[in-house]
């Protein structure tokens, strides 16, 4: 026997060797987390074909899977580090204990990766993206409501239970795979020594591999925002595994609230708001370049009450004349069609969620990296911009409609604190029907109807939440046809029973929105409706449907005096457009008001968080150079004047993001220090 050996539970062993054993064990950890988080992904892209682009090919997928194989290298190393490391250090002091605190933290760590999975489906389905910025809302948002809605739309607990089983199966098999030892202990002289080398250079290949997302260095690295590199937007997604999803969506929201995610000077926002304003950049006052004069009325007389509905999930597609046999917008347009209306179908919600919708329309600022709802500055009174005080000038009293709760998203007390005379919301409106979002579209409407008073002119926003999940409305004692909505489907759409009910909710909130725009003209005949979605993208009939169809929403106004021919063919807008739009139609010449907005008579492009339209054409707002993409995706699109676009989408981002956050004044002196 050799006299460096030494005898441990029966065994010899080499000098160093259990230092050795568990370097292996691991890199066997290592390897579990990269092939698990490798065959999720395989998993994902198989099990979502029918959201691939009809072009894609397998040179597509293999470079999806190659280059999520390298990023998904930097996340099994954390995985490894946060298992492995407090197992390899017992491990010198007690193997037994070692063993099975390993058996847990790795237990741990692919039920996470487990729940991530199964979770990865139904959230791609819902937002054409894996775990995002959205998710990091949930704090803000009615938490009871939306645990509710998990639980009625997307079966949480049976996917929470086949996620425990899978992380179950998965911790069996890999258990034995990362205990089982290979048999050093009969390797000696150069062989033993070549093996330790070997593992000393795989240690350190592995180590820099994680650091640089599969890569030796950063000039090549794959990360989060470089990984999508394919012309399919699943294949871009799946790259991310859970993990990488979840750091991004972390990563964003830290910049929306760190408010870093944009970097203009304040001779930059001045020179952007000047040439917005069409004016000389000679003053630091931001609401100078923000000050329009009104044009005059075009209504012949000013509406006694003014409506400013916000639908939930109030998509602008199934207005499109290519899905008419649906019947599940016949409301909006039979009123797009009758007298007194008029119409633009380029139009963006100001950003990807409902808060997004409130925070525009309430302050007449953008989306541009802040969250208005959880800002001390939104709080402290009104911005310039926003419309109530505006609207009280005008002599009109100001009322907010919220259906659900007065605490989501502190709607309440930020929509007060934005200048509205009054403020309602789902406890204002006694025992009626309700899911857990708040009160039914047509309960709510009967409300409004009810309680305006006729003699005071009067400013009505109102959010209904109906279009919903998890879709609780029964539609067949609604009405609701479903057969004949099957039968107008695609084939291959004919069987899909939760897009049925999705678009049978478009359908009542339709219904009930005619129904009350109806109901007030004949009570109030002097007034002025305009419609718009909150946003779009959240059901579609294609599985890859268009930009322009998955994210664009309708603005519709009608009244007393609206003619179509108000909103120019050329019309293109976004919500922050809503308000100026309405004060150029009904305010008097020469009026004064703040706006960041350009009404729609004349404004002829719109932006938002991460799009920009005009009439004919779409694209995203952060490509270098801007790519106009046609409305149905596939046709050549028109060109557009580069510089005046990517102008306009840096003065309302800009100006937004200031004038939010660190006043009216331009000082460089207080951008000094930011994240």
């Amino acid at each position: 026997m050799r006299i460096d050996q030494h005898a441990e539970g029966g065994v010899f062993r080499q000098p160093g060797e259990n230092l050795f054993l568990e370097a292996e064990r691991g890199l066997k950890v290592y390897l579990v987390y990269v092939l698990v988080l490798s065959l999720f992904r395989i998993l994902f892209i198989a099990g979502m074909t029918d959201y691939m682009l009809p072009e894609t090919g397998t040179g597509d997928v293999l470079t999806a899977l190659w280059r999520g194989f390298r990023l998904s290298m930097q996340t099994a190393g954390g995985f490894t580090l946060a298992v492995f490391a407090l197992p390899a250090l017992l491990a010198f002091v007690s193997k037994t204990a070692a063993k099975y605190v390993l058996r847990f933290l790795h237990g741990v760590g692919l039920l996470i990766l487990s729940v991530g999975f199964v979770g990865r489906f139904p959230y791609y389905q819902q937002f054409h993206s894996v775990y995002n910025q959205l998710l990091f809302n949930t704090g803000n948002d009615d938490v009871w409501a939306l645990f509710l809605s998990l639980v009625a739309e997307f079966n949480l607990p049976l996917r929470l239970a086949g996620a425990c089983l899978l992380a179950f199966v998965l911790w069996k098999v890999t258990c034995a795979f990362i205990e089982w030892e290979f048999p050093l202990q009969s390797l000696g002289g150069s062989a033993l020594w070549i093996s330790r080398g070997i593992t000393v250079l795989v240690i350190y290949l592995l180590v820099q591999l994680s650091i640089f997302g599969g890569s030796l260095g950063w000039e090549t690295a794959v990360d989060w925002e470089n990984a999508g590199i394919t012309k399919d937007p699943l294949l871009n997604e799946a790259v991310l595994d859970d993990a990488q999803a979840v750091y991004r969506g972390y990563t964003m929201n830290h910049r929306l609230l760190a408010c870093n995610g944009l970097d203009f000077t304040t001779d930059e926002v001045k020179r952007l708001a000047a040439k917005l304003a069409n004016r000389p950049a000679d003053t630091d006052d931001l609401d100078v370049y923000l000050t329009r004069a009104a044009q005059g009325s075009k209504l012949e007389t000013p509406p006694k009450h003014i409506f400013v509905i916000i639908g939930e999930s109030f998509a602008n597609w199934p207005i499109l004349s290519k899905y008419e046999s649906l019947h599940i917008a016949d409301g909006m347009r039979e009123i797009i069609n009758g007298a007194n209306s008029a119409y633009c179908s380029s139009f963006l919600p100001n950003g990807g969620a409902t808060v997004s919708a409130v925070t525009g329309i309430t302050t007449g600022l953008a989306d541009a990296n802040l969250y208005l709802t959880t800002m001390p500055e939104a709080f402290a009174g009104p911005y310039s911009t926003a419309p109530a005080p505006q609207f009280k000038e005008l002599g009109y009293t100001t009322e907010f409609w919220y259906a659900g709760p007065a605490s989501w998203e502190r709607i309440g007390a930020f929509v007060k604190a934005q200048g509205y005379d009054r403020f309602y919301s789902e406890g204002d409106f006694g025992d009626v029907s309700r899911s857990v979002w708040g009160v039914d579209d047509e309960y709510l409407y009967a409300e409004i109807l009810k309680r305006i008073k006729p003699d005071e002119q009067g400013l009505h926003v109102i959010l209904n939440v109906s279009n919903h999940s998890p879709y609780g409305i029964d539609l067949e004692k609604k009405g609701f046809d479903k057969e004949s909505v099957r039968k107008a489907l695609p084939k291959k759409s004919q069987d899909d029973e939760e897009l049925l009910r999705e678009l049978g909710h478009y359908w009542y909130a339709d219904r009930e929105l005619a129904k009350f725009i109806k109901e007030a003209k004949k009570k109030y005949p002097d007034s002025l409706f305009v419609v718009i979605g909150d946003h779009a993208d959240r059901y579609n009939i294609q599985k890859t449907p268009s930009t322009y169809e998955r994210f664009t929403v309708p603005f519709i106004i009608t009244g007393k005096g609206v003619r179509q021919y108000m909103l120019p063919e050329q019309a293109a807008g976004s919500q922050i457009d809503v308000m100026p739009t309405i004060i150029e139609l009904i305010a008097p010449k020469g009026f004064k008001y703040h706006a960041l907005g350009q009404s729609l008579t004349k404004n002829t492009k719109g932006v938002n968080y991460m799009l920009w339209v005009t009439a004919d054409a779409i694209g995203k707002a952060d490509t270098v150079p801007l790519v106009p993409e046609s409305f149905d995706g596939r046709s050549t699109p028109p060109s557009i004047n580069e510089e005046a676009m990517q102008d306009y989408i840096n003065a309302i981002r800009s100006i937004s993001w200031y004038r939010a956050k660190y006043g009216p004044i331009l000082d460089e002196s207080k951008l000094v220090g930011r994240e």
